[in-house]
């Protein structure tokens, strides 16, 4: 038997994405972001407000990264979620973490979370049904220990997804499954 749920912000799993800016004096902003997603091939949508610090740096510098965050940094990735930029000026340095200059894109890399997404800003749009920031991926970048053979080894990045009915955190690492392949024994 099915039971009714109160309607909820979202579907699990969503990701927990990193969106990294440089304040106006130069200094690294990172918010916390579960509504983003790739809008097509090479260009990322993130579902924010205009009010958040991040969306303002994003404008003025026409540049931000996204980074998967991963299980061993799900305290200060909540951190730059529960914190707002625009009331806490140093909350990266209280993180801990440490950030390099993009090679591409006026923006931070955060060293310590395993993949990172380099983004140009394209535009901001606003309606009725959403709004966000649009970007284009023109870099991506891995920590060497989540390689395998040349390629990404998700298992290894150890990504967490934000689970929006309890508010939990779920680290997200056992490969089930081969897409486009798997599915392809029903066809018969």
């Amino acid at each position: 038997m099915r039971m009714k749920l109160d309607i909820t912000d979202g579907i699990f799993p969503m990701p927990v994405l990193m969106v990294a800016t440089y304040n106006e004096d130069g200094s690294v902003n990172v918010m916390n972001a579960a509504w983003g997603t790739m809008q097509q091939r090479g260009n990322v949508v993130l579902n924010l407000t205009e009010t958040h610090k991040t969306v303002k740096n994003i404008k003025a510098k026409g540049a931000f990264t996204v980074s998967i965050a991963d299980a061993a940094h799900v305290v200060e990735a909540d951190y730059f979620g529960v914190e707002s930029g625009n009331n806490v000026s140093d909350k990266f340095e209280k993180s801990g973490l440490t950030a390099s200059k993009s090679e591409l894109v006026d923006a931070p890399v955060i060293n310590e979370f395993p993949l990172c997404l380099e983004c140009e800003f394209i535009e901001y749009q606003n309606g009725e049904y959403g709004c966000g920031v649009i970007g284009r991926v023109v870099n991506v970048t891995a920590d060497e220990k989540v390689m395998s053979d040349g390629r990404i080894d998700m298992s290894l990045v150890n990504a967490i997804a934000f689970d929006p009915y309890t508010h939990g955190y779920y680290k997200v690492t056992e490969r089930v499954g081969e897409a486009f392949k798997d599915g392809l024994q029903l066809k018969k």
